[in-house]
């Protein structure tokens, strides 16, 4: 690492001021401080300081991602050999997928932080690490049909409506890959919903299973709660969705990586799944006895299960910039969070997904709700000093 440190010293002069690539300076700067921590704190938005860096802290939340990336390659390819009938090895399913998958997080990548290396340049301030998360989260929301245009064209939005209009990482109130997704979800909407949740290149000599269908557990959920998949199997992750939200076991242990590092907040991720528990219990005593099909029906701990939202409850709605701040007030947050997704889910068919609509909705919110908190708290503490 010395080695490096004096090639990195040597060459600094040239991207200083007053050196002939001064205007690059925003790109060496992002390099050095990728690799050796800096000596200095943030000045501006909102940044927790600590005894480690942001960017640090992004590479934590990357390595809480890990296990859903791995399982998302994997129940790719699973999936396309399933369609076909054909039975291969763990490897087989693993590289199949990482070679799907594999494209759609380097165009994440490219085009997001191209954008954001343009812009810093531009403006002459520090290039914004947050895309370094942000980068993988949208591949993970998305199917695995996406077109690479398309990701492309999410990242741009997501990196300049999502982030440098507000002033870049910390002063954002949405979550950016979230932004993304939806904006996807609303400009693409063929291409984001119906069954097209497999990759289904032609194998040779092979015909597509009959009576296969492409449908995810939400949709089945919408048409027939009855004709769920198991509950092992939506919580393992063996079914169609989304490359990195199909799995409850792989976010499981990326929120325990979150919460043991302090990254992610055990408050929001235990209230979401409440809120989304207490929601549906509630909807289980209202449901029409006449009617076992409707999804007022579905188990309440089903919810958990289907669709994203383990992902979205351990790594979405956990963002510490968009998310609530106040301890009382992330209980409220994710307590709103789940039960919005399961209300959403089961009285709005044109969006079952509901979770992600749901976290964005709590994060216009978040604000609001740790002033009331704050409010609170200052008039309760007048009321005793009073007294």
């Amino acid at each position: 690492m010395k080695f490096l440190r004096r090639i990195i010293g040597t060459v600094k002069p040239h991207f200083s001021k007053g050196g002939k690539f001064e205007k690059l300076h925003p790109a060496f700067d992002a390099l050095e401080t990728f690799l050796f921590v800096p000596a200095t704190t943030t000045k501006e938005g909102v940044h927790v300081r600590d005894a480690i860096d942001l960017k640090r802290t992004m590479v934590t939340v990357i390595i809480a991602l890990i296990p859903t990336v791995l399982f998302g390659m994997w129940n790719t390819g699973y999936q396309h050999h399933l369609a076909y009938g054909m039975e291969v090895s763990i490897m087989e399913n693993f590289m199949f997928g990482f070679w799907k998958v594999l494209p759609i997080i380097i165009v994440s990548y490219a085009v997001g932080l191209g954008v954001e290396f343009i812009f810093a340049i531009t403006k002459g301030h520090q290039i914004s690490e947050g895309y370094l998360v942000t980068g993988l989260l949208i591949p993970l929301t998305l199917p695995v049909t996406i077109p690479l245009w398309m990701v492309g064209l999410s990242a741009i939005f997501c990196t300049l409506i999502g982030k440098e209009i507000f002033g870049g990482t910390g002063m954002n109130f949405m979550n950016p890959a979230l932004l993304a997704r939806i904006f996807l979800f609303f400009a693409f909407p063929a291409y984001m919903s119906g069954d097209i949740w497999t990759d289904l290149s032609p194998e040779a000599g092979q015909a597509i299973v009959d009576a296969y269908s492409g449908a995810t557990n939400l949709v089945t959920f919408d048409a027939d709660q009855t004709k769920l998949p198991s509950a092992a199997n939506m919580f393992w992750g063996f079914e169609q969705g989304s490359i990195g939200e199909t799995s409850v076991a792989a976010c499981l242990i990326g929120a325990f990586i979150l919460i043991a590092t302090g990254i992610g907040s055990w408050q929001i991720i235990v209230s979401c799944f409440a809120g989304a528990w207490l929601m549906g219990v509630l909807l289980n005593v209202l449901a029409p006895a006449d009617m076992p099909t409707h999804a007022m029906h579905t188990p309440a701990y089903y919810h958990w299960l289907m669709g994203g939202f383990a992902f979205g409850a351990v790594y979405m709605a956990t963002d510490p910039v968009s998310a609530a701040q106040t301890e009382t007030g992330k209980w409220i947050y994710g307590l709103l969070i789940g039960a919005f997704t399961v209300i959403l889910r089961v009285f709005n068919p044109a969006y079952p997904e509901g979770v992600m609509l749901s976290i964005l909705l709590m994060n216009v919110f978040a604000s609001l709700i740790d002033h009331i908190v704050v409010e609170r708290h200052i008039k309760r503490r007048l009321r005793r000093a009073k007294t």
